[in-house]
């Protein structure tokens, strides 16, 4: 049995955008009993590329079958052919050809044993919290990395990959498919939080004011504060703003009889 519960929820905000090009949503399995895989599509032209990853994360965890006992290394690479299939996908669409349906991708799966597996593509993130404390969070370093010893880019072209339609790291470039980082973390335990959010939310807070945000509030109540500051801050600019957060808290003691 897990020392912890779970609360969750996801939330949106158009900004100031025509439209909502982002998806989030929270999934579970009959194939994967107790586990949870949050998935995030950050949308930059259309909501093409996000409606499609999203429904091919949950076509592919559907068929997920989990072993006796969870296996990272799998889980690893559950999250892996999300990201590729879902851009073989996008390309394959014919409004890819002229509209470009771009998305980045971020993806986290929990499993009964007090496990996270995590995957980004893109300027989605993943940030891990331990209480009121970031302890960790998706970056571009190791696709960085990849450009230069991999690709052989200068480390300045590479560190300007965002403006580069050929090395933009998304899902549906017709360029270059998307290099996916992975990370894991073993036992959670009450005052741990994850946070998926697209760069309508980042980009307006520091790394401290989020954890704190998460671990002062309900997931629900952390949503609302956090798109009321991000549309306060971006002045009328603002961008689509989505988010899921996850919080492990501690169950409450068994009533006195």
């Amino acid at each position: 049995m897990s020392a912890y519960k779970i609360e969750a929820g996801t939330a949106q905000h158009i900004g100031n955008r025509p439209q909502q090009n982002d998806r989030v949503a929270l999934l579970t399995s009959p194939s994967a009993p107790g586990y949870v895989l949050a998935v995030l599509a950050d949308g930059n032209n259309s909501p093409v590329g996000s409606d499609q990853a999203l429904l091919t994360s949950k076509h592919l965890f559907d068929q997920f079958r989990v072993g006796d006992v969870p296996s990272l290394p799998r889980l690893k690479e559950l999250l892996a052919a999300i990201v590729l299939e879902a851009h073989q996908v996008i390309k394959m669409n014919p409004i890819a050809a002229s509209a470009q349906p771009h998305c980045a991708l971020a993806l986290l799966v929990l499993t009964p044993a007090g496990q996270a597996v995590w995957a980004h593509a893109g300027e989605a993130r993943v940030y891990r919290f331990s209480g009121e404390t970031s302890v960790g969070r998706s970056n571009d370093s190791a696709y960085i990395a990849h450009l230069v010893q991999d690709d052989k880019v200068p480390l300045e072209a590479a560190r300007k990959h965002r403006g580069s339609r050929l090395l933009s790291n998304v899902l549906g470039n017709s360029f270059k498919a998307p290099f996916v980082t992975l990370e894991t973390h073993e036992g959670l335990a009450p005052g741990d939080a994850f946070l998926l959010c697209s760069d309508g939310l980042w980009q307006c807070f520091a790394d401290q004011e989020l954890a704190a945000a998460v671990a002062r509030n309900t997931p629900r109540r952390a949503a609302e504060r956090l798109i009321g500051k991000a549309a306060e801050r971006a002045q009328g600019k603002g961008d689509n703003c989505t988010m899921a957060i996850i919080k492990f808290v501690a169950p409450a003691p068994p009533a006195a009889r």
